[in-house]
């Protein structure tokens, strides 16, 4: 079976543009916040009982200090670190280091009853010749505002583009999944989904790329209002799903989140 991921990139960008369907946001969703790394303590206070998401450019490995992990829970993946406090404790220094580039980033963690919820990207400033050595097409695409059709054009660039076209944003950070392999997305069970990437925008907005499969001997039309789940947008790469086993009986569906994508279904 042929997946339609092979099907030309360049097809890809009127479609993206053509096929973003709205859904109403979720209006307690805590803004993110968004700290620029300055070499300074960064300072941050956990509702205890309530997980937190601190963001990093790449991954990184916690010291925590033995007598911390009773009352803090800490879990590192992906360049996303989850914290979760179990009991209130007074201000500790926490190491955290980047694996690739040996950069240490310093918490001065503390946890109260009513301590913050909203998650955390930390940012890195470019200096030198990093910055220097930026093209122009990748200043002018990070020059664009992060809304729905710009995150959508990304994911679709990572999926389909060729190695040599591809541009990262720095703007725009993998984030882990933490769904099973397959999930129940569309109603009726006759459609496989497959969760396959997700990536989380400084706006606070996530963008997941999932995969569709039929599972029937017949087509099928791909309909938003048949989703499960509370996305802001969802974007079709097309519009049916022909019979299992044919060519095009396999699909991709972009979804945009104002939460993680484990927490939006």
């Amino acid at each position: 079976m042929t997946s339609v991921i092979s099907k030309p990139f360049y097809s890809l960008i009127a479609l993206v543009l053509g096929l973003a369907f709205c859904f109403t946001a979720w209006a307690d969703t805590p803004p993110m916040e968004r700290i620029t790394w300055d070499k300074t303590p960064i300072r941050l206070t956990l509702k205890v009982g309530a997980e937190r998401l601190i963001h990093f450019p790449s991954p990184v490995r916690v010291n925590v200090q033995n007598e911390r992990t009773a009352d803090l829970r800490t879990q590192s993946m992906d360049g996303t670190v989850y914290w979760l406090a179990k009991e209130p404790f007074e201000t500790t220094r926490i190491l955290i280091q980047e694996i690739d580039s040996g950069r240490t980033f310093l918490f001065d963690l503390s946890a109260k009853n009513k301590g913050g919820t909203a998650p955390v990207t930390v940012l890195v400033p470019k200096r030198g010749k990093t910055a220097s050595v930026v093209t122009s097409s990748h200043l002018d695409n990070e020059a664009k505002p992060l809304d729905y059709i710009t995150l959508t054009r990304f994911a679709a660039q990572q999926m389909y583009a060729p190695s040599r076209l591809l541009r990262n944003d720095s703007r725009i950070h993998r984030v882990p999944l933490n769904t099973p392999d397959t999930i129940n997305l569309l109603r009726g069970g006759t459609v496989t989904a497959t969760p396959l990437i997700s990536w989380l925008g400084d706006g606070g907005l996530y963008i997941t790329v999932v995969r569709l499969q039929n599972r029937v001997d017949q087509a099928q039309p791909l309909d938003p209002r048949e989703l499960r789940g509370r996305w802001l947008t969802a974007t079709f790469q097309h519009a049916r799903l022909l019979p299992s086993g044919n060519e095009a009986d396999t699909t991709s569906l972009y979804l945009i989140s104002a939460r993680p994508f484990a927490e939006s279904l």
